[in-house]
């Protein structure tokens, strides 16, 4: 299947029930599926030393590779050869991964309202909340460029603009 074609429905095994809540959280309601795909799409980290060496929560390099393979083989994810190193290998979101932009914006904006979260971690889901549909639909083209396309991240763009307010907050030590 070419990178451009999008499946009707992922491959993943028959669920508990046919319940589209039940069948999301089969995929994605373990402890890190949520967390790598959050990783690759506001951090920009595709490779697996990436991964395993820029996450906060400490994730191990098993469950790590567990969770690419699943999320590869239920085609939330897919895997890229570096032509220039046999053992490099990029991870890109698929179309069905970056539809969940606005599901990202809302637990985000869930969390940052309920929870006792860090401001510098909570800029980017502020932002998202605040930027609505608008924004995500930009946000979601800009990663359909980056990760469908294969095209270089845009300097000036949706991305750009939350990773600069982050590195602000966390600079200022949070917000005054």
């Amino acid at each position: 299947m070419s990178q451009a074609e999008v499946p009707r429905v992922l491959p993943v095994p028959p669920g508990k029930s046919g319940c589209p809540i039940n069948m999301t959280a089969e995929l994605l309601g373990d402890r890190w599926s949520l967390v790598v795909l959050r990783d690759i799409m506001f951090g920009d980290r595709r490779r697996f030393r990436e991964l395993l060496g820029q996450s906060m929560e400490g994730i191990a390099s098993n469950i790590l590779a567990s969770r690419l393979a699943k999320l590869v083989g239920a085609g939330m994810l897919t895997r890229h050869d570096d032509p220039r190193h046999r053992q490099r290998v990029e991870y890109r979101l698929t179309e069905a991964s970056i539809q969940l932009v606005p599901v990202f914006a809302q637990l985000g904006a869930w969390g940052t309202r309920w929870l006792p979260t860090s401001p510098e971690l909570s800029v980017r889901a502020s932002l998202l909340a605040e930027g609505g549909p608008r924004l995500w639909d930009q946000f979601m083209d800009e990663l359909r460029a980056t990760h469908l396309a294969g095209e270089p991240p845009v300097a000036d763009g949706v991305l750009a603009g939350l990773t600069a307010a982050y590195e602000q907050v966390a600079d200022e030590g949070g917000p005054e």
